[in-house]
Parts: C-alpha cells; structure tokens; sequence
C-alpha cells in the first residue's frame, strides 16, 4: 500500500485527499465510493506526478501526487 495525495481540479470542487492505495485500480475503486465523483470518473483523466497515466495497474508509491482532470471546453 502506498500513501498518495490527489487533488480534483476544475468544477469537481472536492478538497484533496490522501488514499491508502496500491495501484489506479484500487484508487479507482475508492473513488467510486465517494458520490461526487461518480458523474467525474468516466470523463475525467488521471495525471500521476504530472504525466497522464491510462495503466489501472501502475503501482504507486508514497508521496506520489495524482490529479483528477476533468474535460475543459474551449473556444
């Protein structure tokens, strides 16, 4: 199990929290827990330390900082 923060951005408007978790799939599975993000998770891009990750599998480790980026429109 791994510490890791994540922050949601944009019009998801949830503080950020921290998920006792070993991978995305797991972090996944927490997320669906929380009622807020279940119209967010299937529109939504997750950025590990950065970079967009799609892997459910990617391990993660402590201190690892993810992002819930949800779509933006644009003119």
């Amino acid at each position: 199990m791994a510490k890791v923060k994540v922050e949601f951005l944009g019009p998801i408007g949830l503080e950020a929290k921290e998920f006792d978790v070993a991978n995305l799939q797991e972090l996944r599975s927490e997320f669906q827990k929380i009622e807020a993000l279940s119209e967010w998770l299937k529109l939504s891009a997750v950025a590990l330390n950065d970079e967009i990750i799609e892997d459910l599998n990617t391990p993660l480790k402590d201190g690892d900082r993810l992002v819930l980026l949800p779509p933006v429109c644009g003119g």
